[in-house]
């Protein structure tokens, strides 16, 4: 296993996420390998830090009761409330249970997944912050990074050199992310660093997405059949004007 994929798969490794083959693997590098053995140490030790310290509140009985009030007064609720089995046939409840499933599945499944996406990509670039990772190859020159991932994966990221823009490339490495090897593209702008994760799209989707968590802005949107992610600290309009820059829309001194 290489120290990129082992850095990747620490914080499944001790939540005990890993498969039995994945977690040996993971267990016999860390047992080998120093550098992955104290950034392991690290994200144990912050992890007992945040929770040992963290505040935990119980809520109210008040509380407890407006949301029992507000849960049984949902459309989807009310609608199972007025559904009368004995006066329906099988086809109409076969229609009802089929809207049900169409309506869960757009409001809660589909945004939740993105959620969950979302908060992967933060968690992975402040995760190459914080273990002092950002690179496996350390350059400026997109000419070498760009060869670098030829044979590490099964698609070309587009790499740019932005330097002319006020976005200079720091270099490239492999991450894991969506349960899937991605490459990651490290640019800089002033002391700032941003991530642009890319793999290949599941569908052809272009749509741009912008999202914040936790102080961090992350736009998502898909380019000659990939998908890429930015994110970064930077603030959004920045972080938008790299964006437009990878899409070819935005030329550098414009």
């Amino acid at each position: 296993m290489h120290c990129a994929d082992a850095k990747q798969a620490i914080e499944q490794y001790q939540d005990g996420e890993l498969d039995p083959v994945r977690g040996d693997a993971v267990r016999e590098h860390l047992a080998t390998c120093p550098a992955c053995a104290k950034a392991a140490e690290q994200l144990g030790s912050l992890r007992s830090a945040i929770r040992d310290g963290a505040t935990y509140f119980t809520a109210p009985d008040a509380l407890r009761r407006r949301v029992a009030v507000h849960a049984s007064r949902s459309p989807i609720a009310t609608l199972k409330r007025r559904i009368e089995l004995p006066l329906w046939g099988f086809a109409g409840v076969a229609a009802v249970a089929m809207a049900l499933a169409v309506s869960v599945t757009v409001a809660v499944v589909l945004p939740h997944s993105m959620d969950t996406l979302s908060r992967e990509v933060v968690s992975n670039h402040v995760r190459s912050l914080m273990v002092d990772h950002l690179a496996d190859v350390a350059t400026s020159d997109q000419h070498t990074v760009k060869p670098w991932f030829a044979g590490k994966l099964d698609f070309s990221p587009p790499v740019e050199d932005l330097s002319a823009a006020g976005y200079p490339l720091v270099g490239g490495r492999l991450d894991y992310l969506d349960g899937k090897t991605v490459a990651a593209l490290v640019y800089q702008r002033h002391q700032h660093r941003i991530n642009v994760f890319v793999w290949p799209a599941a569908t052809a989707a272009t749509a741009e997405r912008t999202t914040t968590i936790n102080g961090y802005n992350m736009i998502s949107w898909g380019q000659d059949g990939l998908r890429l992610w930015a994110v970064s600290d930077l603030n959004a309009k920045e972080l938008e004007t790299l964006v437009q820059l990878l899409q070819g829309t935005k030329r550098a001194g414009s």
